[in-house]
C-alpha cells in the first residue's frame, strides 16, 4: 500500500488502442470511478494497453501481482465477449487461484438492470497470490457500470487477500462492515446503484418524536404523519375479516350449469328413486322363473324386445323370454336376466329380422340376478348431498341432483367483486403509446380481476377513479350498489367519505404491510334494507396487491360464500435451496411448487421477491410460509406453502 490508500491497476485489452493510444476510452473513465466513487481509498499505480494477446494479458498481469510489491487489484477491460479475438476470461482463469463467483454475481447483475445483452459478457473474478483481479467489459459504459456495482465491496477483499486477519476484520459483524463500505443491507449493495432506486422507504426520524394529528378525519393538511393503526400479525387480521364479513345469503339456485361454485345452504333429499323401475345391467334375455323356483335350460320363444327407451312394455307369461339390452325395464313378470353369452340362437323369424327361438345353455340363473332394482341406487327420501358441500366442476354433484328430479335447490349467494384502482396517475394498460412523466400503466386492477374470476368469483371492473375531490367518493357510492366488496390499491377515506370503519390498516408481513381492511353501511335504495359492503384497500406494489388478494381478500369472499375451509390450501413443501429469512416480518415468499417422482412436493424460489417485482409471480403457483428470524432455512428443510394453482409434476 502507499500511505493508507490500496494500490490499483488498470489493464486496456484492445487492439485498436493497442495501436493508437489515444483511442482508448475506458482508461480515464475506470480513473475517474476510483478516483469519484472509491471514498479515497485507492491510488490508480499502473496502467497498461496490451493487444487481444493471452501471453500479453498474462505478462502484465503477472507483472503486478508477482513478487513482494504486487498491487492490491487489477482490473482489466476488453476482451470478455464472443468474439474471436476475445480471450480475456481464457488468459486471465489460468492464473486464478481463489475463484470469486459472488463478485461475478454482483456485476452481471447491476448489467442486467440495465441491458439483457450484459449475460454475453464473461467476466472473472478472483485472487492470485495476493492480487484481486477483475475483468470488465470493452464498452466504457459497462466497464463503469460493473467497477462501480463492486467497488465498495473491494476493499475488504483486498485487505483479506493481502493476509490480514479475518477475525479481527469481522469482529464487529457483517453490519459493521457494511457501514464501513458506505452500503446498505440486502441484495441492492451487491448489484449497484442501478438497483438502489428499489430499495425500501427509510426514515430518519423516530416515530414518538413526530407530530401527529389527532383528528382521524382530517384532511392532507392535518394527516397522519405514521400510520395510526396498531401493527397485527396475519392470523389476528384473519379473524377480524372472519368477524367483520357478513354472512352468507341464501337464494334457491336452478339445478343447471351456473350452480357450479356455490355452496349448498340446506341438505337436499331425492324427490325420486334411481332407478325408478327394474332395469337390465347386461346385454341378454329376460326370463320368468316357475312357481318351483327352478328355471331349467333349454329352448325358449323369443316373446318381446325390450330396449333401453320409454314406452310400454308387455308382461311376460310362462314359458317365454324376452330379449332386452343394457338398462331396459324388464318386462312385468320377469324375475331375471340371462346374459347372451350364456344364449344360443335357434331360429329366426320368417322375415329373418328378430330372433324367433334361442337356447338358454344354463339353469343356474338365480331370481335377481343381473337386475338393477328400483331405488338400489337412490331411494326416494334419501339426502344426496348435505348442506356445506359444494357443486363442483369435476364432481358428480350437478348430475346426481338432475337423476332424482331436482329443479332447484338452496345455496349460498356467492359474492360479487368490484376491482377499482385509484390516482390521477394510473393509466390503463393498454393505452397507446408511451408513458409521460409520472404516468404509470395500471397492473393491480387486471391482475386482480384475474385473481377473482380464477377463484369462481364473479368480478366487476370498476375503472380508474380521479383523486380530485369528490370523484372516489361518488365512485365508491355508486360502486356499493352493485358489488359486495370493493378491492382498491391506493386507500380510499373510508371513515370520512362513506362513514366506514377501519378494522386493521398494518400487517405484519412481507410484502403487504399497509393492508387496509373496512367495512361500509349501506342502504339498499330499492328495499331500504340495510346492509354492509366489506373493502380492502390493498398496497400498490404489484406483488404486495397479489400476496395480499389471497392472504386476505380469498378467505373474505369464502365466508361470504360459505366455503369452508378458507382460503388457500396448505401444504409441507421440501425446499430446493436455502432461502434468506427476514429479521422482523414474516415473509410470503413466491415459489413453484412441483410433485417428484418420490411422492413429495419441493419448492423453488422465482427469484427476488422485490414487492414492486410482479414478475415474481411468473410461473409460481404456491407462496411460501417463512416465519420472521435471522439467517437463513436451508435447503431441504420443510416449509408450509399455500398453493395458488394446480402443482407441476417433475420425474
Amino acid at each position: 500500500m502507499s500511505g493508507n490508500k490500496l494500490r490499483a491497476a488498470i489493464l486496456i485489452i484492445s487492439e485498436t488502442a493497442s495501436q493508437d493510444l489515444s483511442t482508448d476510452k475506458c482508461g480515464p473513465i475506470l480513473q475517474d470511478v476510483f478516483r469519484d466513487d472509491g471514498g479515497d481509498q485507492w491510488e490508480v499505480a499502473e496502467t497498461k494497453i496490451v493487444p487481444d494477446s493471452i501471453l500479453d494479458i498474462q505478462s502484465a498481469i503477472k507483472q503486478w501481482s508477482d513478487g513482494e510489491d504486487a498491487l492490491n487489484l487489477i482490473v482489466t477491460s476488453g476482451g470478455t465477449g464472443f468474439a474471436v479475438k476475445d480471450q480475456t476470461p481464457e488468459a486471465v482463469s489460468p492464473l486464478i487461484e481463489k475463484h470469486a463467483p459472488g463478485l461475478v454475481h454482483g456485476m452481471l447483475a447491476a448489467s442486467l438492470a440495465v441491458t439483457p445483452f450484459a449475460l454475453m459478457s464473461r467476466p472473472i473474478a478472483g485472487v492470485r497470490n495476493k492480487t484481486l483481479i477483475l475483468t470488465l467489459p470493452g464498452s466504457p459504459k459497462g466497464a463503469k457500470e460493473n467497477l462501480q456495482s463492486v467497488l465498495k465491496l473491494l476493499p475488504h477483499a483486498c485487505v483479506q487477500a493481502a493476509g490480514a486477519d479475518s477475525r479481527a476484520i469481522h469482529v464487529g459483524g457483517v453490519k459493521k462492515l457494511e457501514e464501513d463500505a458506505g452500503v446498505p443491507s440486502g441484495a441492492a449493495s451487491v448489484i449497484g446503484s442501478k438497483t438502489e432506486g428499489h430499495a425500501g422507504p427509510k426514515a430518519h426520524t423516530k416515530p414518538e418524536d413526530r407530530p401527529q394529528s389527532n383528528d382521524p378525519s382530517a384532511g392532507p393538511t392535518r394527516r397522519h404523519r405514521t400510520s395510526p393503526y396498531p401493527m397485527l400479525s396475519v392470523d389476528e387480521a384473519v379473524k377480524l375479516i372472519e368477524q367483520h364479513t357478513p354472512p352468507p345469503q341464501t337464494i334457491l339456485a336452478p339445478v343447471n350449469e351456473s350452480l357450479i361454485g356455490h355452496i349448498l345452504a340446506a341438505d337436499v333429499h331425492a324427490a325420486e328413486s334411481v332407478p325408478a323401475f327394474r332395469a337390465s345391467i347386461v346385454d341378454g334375455y329376460a326370463i320368468k322363473h316357475p312357481q318351483s323356483g327352478k328355471f331349467e335350460k333349454g329352448t325358449y320363444p323369443v316373446a318381446l324386445v325390450s330396449h333401453a327407451q320409454a314406452g310400454e312394455v308387455q308382461p311376460l307369461q310362462d314359458g317365454q323370454i324376452a330379449r332386452i339390452t343394457t338398462g331396459a325395464p324388464l318386462p312385468p313378470g320377469a324375475t331375471a336376466v340371462v346374459m347372451v353369452e350364456d344364449t344360443v340362437l335357434v331360429a329366426k323369424t320368417a322375415d329373418r329380422a328378430e330372433e324367433k327361438d334361442v337356447e338358454i345353455l344354463t339353469d343356474a340363473v338365480r331370481p335377481g340376478e343381473n337386475v338393477r332394482e328400483v331405488g338400489s341406487d337412490v331411494q326416494a327420501g334419501d339426502v344426496i348431498l348435505r348442506k356445506g358441500e359444494g357443486i363442483t366442476a369435476h364432481g358428480g354433484e350437478l348430475g346426481l341432483l338432475a337423476s332424482v328430479g331436482t329443479a332447484e335447490v338452496l345455496v349460498y349467494r356467492r359474492p360479487v367483486v368490484g376491482v377499482l384502482s385509484t390516482g390521477d396517475e394510473i393509466v390503463p394498460h393498454d393505452r397507446p403509446g408511451a408513458l409521460r412523466l409520472g404516468e404509470v400503466r395500471d397492473t393491480n386492477r387486471p391482475t386482480l380481476l384475474t385473481a377473482a374470476r380464477n377463484a369462481g368469483f364473479r368480478a366487476v371492473d370498476l375503472g380508474i377513479a380521479s383523486d380530485k375531490p369528490g370523484t372516489l367518493e361518488t365512485t365508491l357510492r355508486t360502486a356499493l350498489s352493485t358489488v359486495d366488496l370493493i378491492i382498491t390499491t391506493g386507500g380510499p377515506t373510508l371513515e370520512r367519505s362513506l362513514g366506514g370503519t377501519i378494522h386493521f390498516g398494518r400487517v405484519s408481513m412481507k410484502p403487504g404491510k399497509p393492508t387496509t381492511f373496512a367495512t361500509v353501511p349501506f342502504k339498499d335504495p330499492g328495499t331500504g334494507r340495510r346492509e354492509t359492503r366489506v373493502v380492502f384497500s390493498l398496497p400498490g406494489n404489484p406483488a404486495s396487491a397479489v400476496v395480499t388478494f389471497h392472504l386476505f381478500v380469498l378467505p373474505s369472499l369464502h365466508y361470504a360464500a360459505g366455503v369452508r375451509p378458507v382460503g388457500l390450501p396448505r401444504v409441507m413443501v421440501t425446499l430446493e435451496a436455502e432461502v434468506r429469512l427476514d429479521a422482523v416480518r414474516p415473509e410470503y415468499h413466491r415459489v413453484v411448487v412441483v410433485a417428484r417422482g418420490d411422492g413429495r412436493l419441493y419448492a423453488r424460489s422465482t427469484g427476488m421477491q422485490r414487492s414492486s417485482r410482479i414478475g415474481s409471480f411468473r410461473g409460481a403457483n404456491g407462496l411460501l410460509c417463512l416465519p420472521a428470524g435471522e439467517g437463513t432455512l436451508g435447503k431441504g428443510k420443510k416449509v408450509e406453502a399455500l398453493l395458488m394453482g394446480q402443482v407441476v409434476g417433475e420425474v
